[in-house]
């Protein structure tokens, strides 16, 4: 196996740092991360107030934690006025890199498909209006998602698939819009990840990410297996091993092309005014 010393430093491009399940050891779990090699952490904004404390805690540690700022689908249904103009606000932020997180949950339907088309349409327009990338969530709304993203197609800057667990046609669409594909732990799970695992082949090397969603999706074949379910961001480099191997090529290559790709998109480095 690889050291991780030889690896270049890498970016969990999605963890959900302000989750409660964080509350207790935050500064910890970020520390711990940086010294397993996750120099940079993308926090994800899944409510205006959870937005906020994203950008609230990447001031903490500049440099080394962005966010994004959206609202989930889940949580479609309290998109207001109000939220709209917190998160106009949050997005003329230097940290805040991507609008989002946002898209379509027709799975669980917390909010109504109504309600979840107009809170995505309202995050459309905003990442069309800043020119930032959409952090992009979806779950059994796939051929909804994808028109209403190709409607946007000429005006939004990019955006990620994050968490992709799809189908082959599912990942050729959002090739086919110029997005990127965000890959996590599913693929250790013999379980479920079995598909993408093949798939993940398939991803043109410039348009793949990697991301923990912390804490979220643990790691399934993690060895030895940690006491706790809950995922870590220092658990990443784990899932570039995951990754390499089913792409036939060496972690450190792999890793240095995520981290441009990142780049690429999310412009850690550029200074916004």
């Amino acid at each position: 196996m690889t050291e991780m010393n030889e690896i270049h430093a890498l970016t969990d491009i999605g963890v959900n740092l302000t989750d409660s399940a964080f509350d207790a050891d935050r500064e910890t779990v970020i520390d711990e991360a940086m010294k397993a090699g996750v120099g940079r952490m993308l926090v994800t904004g899944t409510t205006a107030d959870e937005s906020e404390q994203a950008a609230a805690l990447c001031q903490q540690y500049p440099g080394q934690l962005f966010c994004t700022a959206g609202v989930h689908p889940h949580y479609s249904k309290d998109f207001s006025a109000d939220v709209r103009s917190t998160l106009v606000a949050l997005l003329k932020q230097p940290q805040v890199l991507a609008v989002g997180e946002t898209g379509l949950d027709f799975n669980r339907n917390f909010s109504t498909p109504e309600q979840q088309i107009w809170a995505f349409e309202q995050q459309l327009e905003l990442a069309s209006d800043t020119a930032l990338p959409l952090f992009l969530h979806e779950r059994d709304a796939h051929k909804q998602q994808i028109e209403m993203l190709r409607q946007y197609r000429d005006t939004i800057s990019g955006g990620v698939a994050h968490c992709f667990t799809g189908s082959r046609a599912e990942l050729y669409n959002y090739l086919d819009l110029d997005l990127y594909i965000g890959i996590t732990g599913w693929i250790c799970d013999e379980r479920r990840g079995r598909e993408l695992l093949d798939l993940v082949k398939e991803i043109p090397a410039d348009r793949l990410l990697l991301e923990t969603d912390a804490p979220y999706l643990l790691p399934r074949n993690l060895k030895p297996k940690p006491k706790s379910r809950r995922n870590l961001p220092a658990y990443l480099p784990h899932i570039l091993q995951e990754v390499a191997s089913a792409r036939s090529c060496d972690a450190p290559t792999l890793a240095e092309q995520t981290e441009l790709n990142g780049q690429r998109l999310f412009g850690f480095d550029q200074a916004r005014a």
